[in-house]
């Protein structure tokens, strides 16, 4: 046996290591995945908002902005929420406007661009958000206002937050 038999395991594995290596590289052009989403119901001031958050798969360039399109419950015009990208952000976390007439189990769409600094598009990003509730769940109004967190007067002897008028907003029959 000579000598140099027992390096031909070491030689292999030595040659195979960069093809190895260059599978698991990560895909560069891709700068954003999306780490978290759902939507948030906040009782106390009766809203519902998509929150998603991306975590930076590489450095975030200076003059960077998310466009973010989020598929308005309510229908109508789609709600488009445009925030500057930070270079020392460790994750992006994106909020839309409060919404009305959610409903529970139906995915709405949400369309993220990424865009550099006087226009042309980086990245897009394509997602669904599904909300295990229902508005429903929500008071009709804030249970509480201003800074001290009064009651709202606008509930006095509604302590349940439901009024007989209800939200005051016509939704969209579910499926339409």
């Amino acid at each position: 046996m000579s000598d140099h038999t027992y390096m031909r395991p070491f030689v292999v594995a030595l040659l195979a290591a960069p093809l190895l290596l260059g599978a698991c590289q990560r895909d560069t052009s891709k700068m954003f995945e999306i780490s978290g989403r759902l939507m948030v119901f906040n009782y106390r001031v009766s809203t519902v908002t998509y929150v998603m958050n991306l975590n930076p798969l590489q450095p975030i360039a200076e003059g960077l902005m998310a466009v973010t399109t989020f598929e308005n419950p309510a229908g109508g015009e789609p709600l488009v929420v445009s925030q500057k990208l930070f270079p020392n952000n460790q994750k992006v976390t994106i909020e839309s406007p409060p919404l009305e007439c959610v409903v529970k189990d139906h995915p709405y769409k949400v369309s993220i661009r990424i865009e550099k600094a006087g226009g042309g598009v980086l990245q897009d990003i394509e997602t669904t958000m599904v909300s295990s509730q229902d508005e429903s769940v929500l008071p009709d109004r804030p249970l509480v206002v201003g800074p001290g967190y009064d009651p709202n007067p606008e509930l006095a002897g509604h302590p349940d937050g439901r009024l007989p008028t209800g939200r005051g907003v016509s939704c969209p029959a579910p499926g339409s």
